[in-house]
C-alpha cells in the first residue's frame, strides 16, 4: 500500500519542541504558566481582540460563552445546522434548546434571510432566542455585517464559532471578533493545533474574566478553596500553550499552503464535468482549511460516496461534509428552520486531503484517482 494520506494531520513548524523543552526546563507543567499567558496575548494580537482565555477545546469555549451570557434552561439558541456537533452540544449542556438555521448556497454559512425571518416571527410572539451562534465553515467567514445588523436590530447577542476560521478575513476583520464572544479550536486537524485546545475571545473584559474563573473550578481569590458558583476544569495546560505559540508563529505560512493546495485541486478538477468548488465570497479571505468538492453524480458518473470509497481503497482519507445537525438522531426533537440547502451540500460534498505538509506528488495521486473515475 502507498503511504496513507490523511485528511488534515498536524504540521509542526519545529519551533514547538524548543518551546516545550523550555516549559519542561522551567518546570511549568501545571496548567498556569508563562507560555499560557504569552499564547493568549499573541493570539489577541493576531486576531486583533482585547481579551482571551485559552481552554481545553473549542467546545469548552462555546460552553463558557453560553455560561457567561447567562443562558438559562429552556432558553432558545439559534445555531447553524451545517456544522460539527461541538457547536451544539454546549447548548444542551445548558439545558437550553437549539434551533437549527439553514445555510445559504453561496458561502454555505448561516443564511441571513432565514435568520431574519425566524427572528421576526419570534419577536412577534415575544420569545426571542437568547443568542445566535453562526459557524464560519471550512475557513470561510459568514456574512457578519448582515448577521450582526439583524441580531442587533432584535437585541440578540452573537457568539461566533470560528473553530474552522483561524486566519480567515471578513473585510479587514477576523471572524470571532465581531460578535460578543468568539470561540476557536486548536484540535489536531485545525490549521494550527495544540493537540487539543481552544480559545474564547472578547473585547468585553468582564466576560473573559468570568470565563477564566469558571474555567479553573470557579475558585474565589482567597487562600483556602472557596466556591460560590459551579466551576469547570477547562483551562489549557502551559505545555500545550507552548505548542500553540510555535504553531501561531507559522500561521500565515500555513494559510498560504492551504490556498496553494486548493489552487492545485481547482486547476485539475474544476474542468471535470460534475465537480464544483465553493467560491470565495467577495467580502474576505477564505483560508480553505479544507478543500471541498461538490459532486453532481449524474454529470460526473459517480457519487460522493463512491469517490470516497475509491480514495480509501488507495489509502487516502477523505470525508463527507458535516451531516447537518437537524438530521442527527440525537437532535431530532429540536426545531429546524429550512435545512434543504445544508442537506444537499451534505449529499454532494466531499472534503479532500488538505494537510499543509502534503506534497504536490501526493496531491497528484488524489487528483488522478478522481479523474480516472469520471465519465469523460
Amino acid at each position: 500500500m502507498p503511504e496513507r494520506i490523511y485528511l488534515s494531520p498536524p504540521h509542526m513548524s519545529g519551533e514547538e519542541l524548543t518551546l516545550i523543552q523550555q516549559a519542561f526546563a522551567d518546570n511549568w507543567i501545571a496548567p498556569a504558566g508563562p507560555h499560557l499567558a504569552a499564547f493568549e496575548q499573541k493570539f489577541c494580537e493576531y486576531i486583533d481582540t482585547k481579551y482571551a482565555v485559552a481552554l481545553s477545546s473549542g467546545t469548552a469555549a462555546i460552553h463558557l460563552a453560553l455560561l457567561t451570557m447567562g443562558i438559562q434552561p429552556r432558553d432558545e439558541v439559534f445555531v447553524s445546522t451545517l456544522t460539527f456537533a461541538g457547536s451544539v452540544n454546549p447548548i444542551i449542556y445548558m439545558g437550553a434548546k437549539p434551533v437549527f438555521i439553514d445555510s445559504e448556497p453561496l458561502s454555505w454559512n448561516m443564511d441571513p434571510s432565514i435568520l431574519e425571518t425566524a427572528l421576526k416571527v419570534r419577536a412577534q410572539k415575544g420569545s426571542l432566542p437568547k443568542a445566535v451562534i453562526p459557524v464560519h465553515l471550512y475557513g470561510q467567514s459568514a456574512d457578519m455585517d448582515m448577521i450582526m445588523a439583524i441580531c442587533d436590530h432584535y437585541g440578540v447577542p452573537v457568539i461566533e464559532d470560528a473553530a474552522e476560521a483561524i486566519g480567515t478575513l471578513y473585510h479587514d476583520r477576523r471572524p470571532g471578533t465581531m460578535g460578543k464572544l468568539g470561540a476557536f479550536s486548536f484540535n489536531g486537524n485545525k490549521i494550527i493545533t495544540t493537540s487539543g485546545g481552544g480559545m474564547l475571545v472578547s473585547d468585553d473584559k468582564s466576560l473573559i474574566d468570568h470565563a477564566r474563573k469558571l474555567s479553573s473550578q470557579s475558585r474565589e481569590p482567597v487562600p483556602h478553596y472557596e466556591h460560590v458558583e459551579i466551576g469547570y476544569n477547562y483551562r489549557m495546560s502551559n505545555v500545550l500553550a507552548a505548542i500553540g505559540l510555535g504553531q501561531l508563529s507559522a500561521i500565515e505560512k500555513r494559510v498560504q499552503r492551504k490556498l496553494e493546495i486548493y489552487e492545485y485541486y481547482r486547476t485539475h478538477l474544476s474542468k471535470v464535468p460534475g465537480l464544483t468548488f465553493v467560491d470565495e465570497m467577495p467580502y474576505g479571505r477564505h483560508t480553505r482549511w479544507l478543500t471541498v468538492i461538490l459532486v453532481d453524480a449524474k454529470q460526473f458518473g459517480a457519487d460522493r460516496e463512491q469517490i470516497r470509497v475509491k480514495l480509501e481503497e488507495h489509502n487516502i482519507e477523505s470525508r463527507p461534509l458535516w451531516k447537518p445537525m437537524h438530521l442527527q438522531p440525537v437532535f431530532k426533537d429540536y426545531e429546524s428552520i429550512g435545512g434543504q440547502v445544508a442537506e444537499s451540500l451534505f449529499h454532494q460534498g466531499l472534503c479532500l486531503p488538505s494537510g499543509t505538509a502534503l506534497t504536490d506528488e501526493q496531491l497528484c495521486r488524489v487528483v488522478s484517482i478522481i479523474c480516472e473515475m469520471s465519465h469523460h
